[in-house]
């Protein structure tokens, strides 16, 4: 998540414990705090699904490079210098040129997988130039792993990107019902000083409490008998 909404959701789990030690009886400040819970329970399913996302696109992007690399430089190597061999067929060499390693994995997929076609269809003459057919049901195997994990870092990413616009909007709430316990607590500790400063401190990067922080500026006459504001 961001800074603005990590802060959100710290402001409003410091806004739950304070709720929590100074209950009140009434429904409405019942409703508010069981909704701002419920806020805060879905933002901690979010954080962790936008994390298990991240942790998911990461283990399989290593998966996806370090596959492609050992496919290029032993499977598919093994390959193209056997269909170079192959001098009575020479349009086979062609059909087995290896993709550079720059390529984007699903074009690699298509290219990798037309040349295993090429050879499972060609596999009698290539076997007599070379060809160890363990070598090319392991590069099978490769890009079945290849496949699974491009749809992992698919699935990963979808999950965070997910997570993380979802938790940008369940801050937003938490938000406006600590803005709704806000005025409310204003109105209960109008008389209590300590429990305002307690409400006040537990939510001071609130910014409906902007206008707290501009309580603290007095207003006194200048010598000329206007009123202006002063530290």
């Amino acid at each position: 998540m961001n800074a603005k909404t990590r802060r959100t959701i710290e402001l409003g789990n410091r806004a739950l414990n304070f709720s929590r030690a100074h209950p009140d009886a009434s429904a409405g400040y019942g409703a508010a705090v069981a909704r701002l819970e419920d806020r805060l329970t879905r933002a901690q399913q979010l954080a962790d699904q936008q994390r298990d996302g991240i942790t998911d696109v990461r283990a399989a992007t290593k998966q996806k490079r370090d596959l492609r690399k050992k496919m290029r430089r032993t499977q598919l190597m093994h390959l193209m210098q056997v269909a170079r061999a192959t001098r009575e067929v020479p349009e086979l060499a062609p059909k087995f040129v290896i993709a550079p390693e720059t390529t984007p994995y699903l074009a690699f997929q298509t290219v990798a997988r037309g040349i295993v076609a090429e050879a499972q269809s060609n596999k009698e003459v290539l076997v007599k130039h070379g060809l160890v057919e363990t070598v090319l049901e392991s590069l099978v195997q490769a890009l079945d792993q290849l496949d699974q994990a491009v749809d992992k870092s698919t699935e990963g990413r979808r999950a965070h990107v997910g997570a993380r616009a979802e938790l940008d909007a369940v801050a937003e709430e938490v938000t406006q019902i600590v803005r709704v316990m806000d005025a409310l607590n204003r109105f209960r500790f109008a008389d209590n000083a300590e429990s305002m400063a307690s409400w006040e401190s537990a939510t001071a990067t609130f910014e409906g409490n902007s206008t707290a922080a501009k309580s603290t500026l007095t207003e006194k006459p200048s010598a000329s008998g206007e009123v202006r504001s002063v530290a």
